[in-house]
């Protein structure tokens, strides 16, 4: 039987224990995804640090896709740079940060 897929809401409750702090070392940047039917989260990394709050705010990059897409991406089944190249990521603000951000996953 197929594992079922991660929700988002698990994927960024589960984000600051899952992700390598080793990674994310020396990154300071936010990041809001707005999750088409699923909701809206901040990401604030920190030197290796990643705190999650639910709901908007101020961020160095918007990512706007569905929730759909975005199961798929974290359930490694959609590849993120596809992803936008063919629409189905918005992604607004600093590009520079926005590249960082498979560190995250």
């Amino acid at each position: 039987m197929a594992r079922m897929a991660e929700s988002v809401q698990d994927f960024f409750a589960n984000l600051p224990a899952r992700a390598d702090a080793s990674k994310t070392a020396g990154m300071t940047n936010s990041y809001l995804f707005e999750i088409e039917g699923a909701g809206t989260w901040k990401v604030d990394v920190d030197d290796g640090t990643i705190t999650v709050s639910e709901g908007g705010g101020d961020a160095d990059v918007t990512i706007a896709t569905s929730q759909e897409t975005f199961e798929k991406i974290v359930a490694g089944e959609q590849n993120p740079t596809s992803a936008y190249m063919t629409g189905k990521i918005k992604l607004k603000g600093d590009m520079g940060a926005a590249m960082k951000l498979q560190k995250l996953f």
